[in-house]
């Protein structure tokens, strides 16, 4: 493009020059902020999401807080079957302050409970910058499916929303004599980050909450393109396919078993995994995408198991079979293991969508498994904030754009971390309670 090399006057050519200004001025600070100086020491993607943070190098949090554990009957009247015999109630905790303070939900990710390592540490975090914070189980953690899940098929990001909106609601209506809050806010990482979206978005209608702020921690765009990436690193990673897993988990016993005996006096936390990590695997990723896709099978395998006891879909346990707690789960739990996310959608959750609609198509249905299916929303809401990785393994190819795109100022990019291995790390602790506002 070329401009005219004359103009009427000066004042024309100051005005241009400020709309230039103005609009330079603007896109900076539309753009992301994309972290350059950064020490987070595991540069291999894969490594960092099972690595995560080395202790001397994670934000300082005090080892006790003021913290309860409580369960919540979501579905008072619902029967549980007898397989599930020890549910009580959905189970949460709570971290709470001795004066009137804003209070925060934590969301976990895909298959994690209130109490895993990763959300203690937030919440551990967020309390000692002066908040009440509650740890919610994901949706796809098994209690919830069978305690809090309205249709015991997780999945549906919507639906998903609602049913911890209902658990959120439930939650603040029990304590709302014992400590006062001064404002609401909402966080969760990876899948908690994507539901984080939609209860946010759920929230602008019904109000219960108004919520202040809220922080989308490693989320990825498109369910489905996420759970595919994971169950390939399982099914082109593990060495002889799926069916050599027990193979694969003794040959890492035993790696785990001789970094123990050289190392007197280390414990199973991240520095251990660091150590395994810097002696035994840094020339072998396939062995940690193996480990990484692993993790995610494992938690698949007992959200469909659990959906399909709770539904007697007769999808792997014969229908009307009532498995007691005495029944032997080994052979279910074979064929647990080889379903894929895809084969549930199409098998379990499609059908059930498409006998509530019938002209619902699968493509229709499909959309609403990412965060596009919302993309107004979150292009124009000021309150609603990114931190990402670079390098996240959960994201295919383009989606970290497509997160700079949407959320513009309001994402925070780190050039490496992996999924979520970084979010224990000082400097992202730091710039999540920045995000918030720190009121000590």
């Amino acid at each position: 493009m070329q401009f005219s090399s004359t103009f009427p006057g000066s004042r024309t050519m100051k005005y241009f020059s400020s709309l230039l200004f103005g609009s330079f001025l603007a896109a900076v600070l539309a753009s992301p902020i994309e972290v350059s100086a950064y020490n987070y020491p595991v540069s291999e993607p894969f490594a960092a999401t099972v690595v995560g943070t080395p202790q001397a190098l994670q934000a300082q949090v005090p080892k006790k807080i003021r913290v309860k554990e409580f369960n919540l009957q979501v579905f008072p009247d619902r029967a549980t079957p007898k397989l599930f015999w020890y549910n009580r109630g959905l189970p949460y905790s709570m971290a709470y302050q001795k004066d009137r303070a804003p209070l925060i939900f934590i969301i976990s990710g895909t298959g994690s409970s209130y109490n895993s390592d990763k959300m203690q540490f937030l919440q551990k975090s967020f309390y000692q910058a002066g908040f009440h914070v509650v740890n919610i189980s994901s949706t796809t953690h098994p209690d919830f499916i069978i305690a809090a899940s309205e249709n015991n098929l997780p999945g549906h990001l919507e639906d998903d929303a609602r049913d911890l909106y209902r658990v959120m609601k439930l939650i603040a209506q029990r304590h709302q004599k014992d400590f006062e809050v001064s404002d609401y806010y909402l966080t969760g990482y990876s899948l908690g980050a994507a539901h984080s979206a939609f209860i946010s978005k759920l929230d602008e209608s019904e109000q219960a909450f108004n919520f202040k702020k809220v922080l989308l921690i490693n989320p990825p765009v498109s369910l489905l393109n996420s759970v595919e990436l994971l169950d390939d690193m399982a099914y082109n990673n593990i060495p002889g396919g799926i069916d050599n897993i027990n193979a694969y988990l003794n040959d890492l016993i035993e790696t785990f078993s001789e970094i123990y005996r050289e190392e007197d006096d280390l414990e199973f936390d991240d520095d251990f995994l660091y150590t395994v990590y810097s002696k035994k695997l840094p020339e072998d990723t396939s062995k940690i995408a193996a480990l990484v896709g692993m993790s995610f099978r494992l938690a698949a395998a007992n959200m469909v198991f659990t959906s399909d006891v709770m539904t007697n879909a007769g999808y792997i346990v014969p229908k009307n079979r009532m498995l007691g707690s005495s029944d032997s789960l080994t052979n279910y739990s074979k064929v647990a293991y080889r379903i894929r996310f895809l084969q549930y959608f199409d098998e379990l959750l499609y059908p059930y969508y498409k006998g509530k609609d019938a002209s619902l198509t699968r493509e229709v249905l499909l959309e609403k498994f990412s965060l596009q299916d919302i993309e107004d929303y979150l292009r124009n809401s000021d309150k609603i904030g990114l931190m990402h990785n670079a390098d996240d393994l959960i994201l295919d190819d383009g989606e970290i754009d497509y997160f700079k795109d949407v959320f513009q100022s309001r994402a925070t990019i780190y050039p490496i971390g992996g999924h979520c291995g970084n979010i224990k790390y000082k400097q992202n602790i730091e710039d999540m309670l920045g995000f918030f506002g720190e009121v000590r």
